[in-house]
């Protein structure tokens, strides 16, 4: 963690510290937003690939969405989501190998991510913008989502037509909202129980729902489509525990890779994965 990070963390902490004390309710909301919040918008440049892509652009509740297609026109269409703080220029070395296998490739930036527009994002967003690229592009038979993108694919699939040939790629996927939410409030270190009943009833205002039901693990029932799972034992973002109960659930759909070592970044990084997500594709 950079030293500028750190010191900001701690003056998050203190500021909540505070505030929990005038108002639980004000904490709590604050605190969804920060959890809403990606740490910085990525400066990097654009990799070569991107310089052969159509450019996209769509509007979604008045923030402006990013895209990219390459090989535009084919029957084979595959949708690659990324997760939180993180943009589609990550994914650069999947476009060409995609493109190669006959693919139109799809890439887009959430809100508030690479350069699409807004400042924060929640998991309904992402899947209102999953669900607008499936009405504007679709059908698309197949999806790439690591991280904040796999739980988002697997709550837009619950509604989206799709069927036993549909593939969805879930690399180290945020299995379950309550372990993020119980990471935040660990990492800033807000200990007064009534800021969390507040915060859960914020996420219940707004969506209709409580934290437990934007979870893989209930979702994924409803999924009929071909499931690859990869995680890394050592994912310190996304615990594999949380995956496990899925494979111990024994979905005949969802075929589980564990991988070592690579952590919940490197992951997708990792030749190794690339490999096997190229040929279950």
């Amino acid at each position: 963690m950079k030293i500028k990070q750190k010191f900001a963390i701690q003056y998050i902490r203190a500021k909540f510290k505070v505030l929990a004390l005038v108002s639980t309710r004000k904490a709590a909301e604050k605190a969804f937003e920060l959890f809403c919040t990606p740490l910085e918008k990525s400066k990097k440049q654009a990799p070569a690939v991107f310089s052969l892509a159509e450019k996209l652009k769509y509007s979604l509740n008045g923030q402006s969405i990013a895209g990219y297609c390459w090989n535009k026109g084919q029957a084979k269409k595959v949708l690659i989501l990324h997760g939180f703080s993180s943009s589609s220029y990550n994914f650069h070395p999947y476009i060409l190998p995609l493109v190669e296998k006959g693919y139109e490739v799809l890439a887009f930036d959430a809100p508030a991510h690479g350069n699409s527009g807004g400042k924060t994002i929640n998991v309904v967003q992402y899947r209102e913008m999953i669900e607008l690229l499936i009405k504007k592009h679709g059908p698309i038979n197949s999806f790439i989502a690591h991280s904040f993108g796999g739980i988002a694919i697997c709550l837009a699939m619950e509604k989206a037509v799709h069927d036993e040939y549909t593939k969805v790629v879930l690399i180290a996927p945020a299995t379950e909202t309550v372990s993020a939410i119980d990471a935040a409030f660990t990492m800033l270190r807000i200990k007064k129980q009534g800021v969390r009943q507040e915060f859960d009833s914020v996420i219940m205002q707004l969506s209709g729902h409580a934290p437990k039901w934007f979870s893989i693990r209930r979702a994924i029932k409803h999924i009929q489509a071909k499931v690859l799972w990869i995680h890394d034992e050592d994912d310190t973002v996304t615990p594999l525990k949380d995956a496990l109960k899925v494979r111990d659930d024994k979905h005949p759909n969802v075929e589980f890779v564990i991988t070592s070592g690579l952590g919940h970044r490197n992951i997708y990084r990792s030749f190794s994965v690339k490999k096997k997500i190229f040929e279950f594709l």
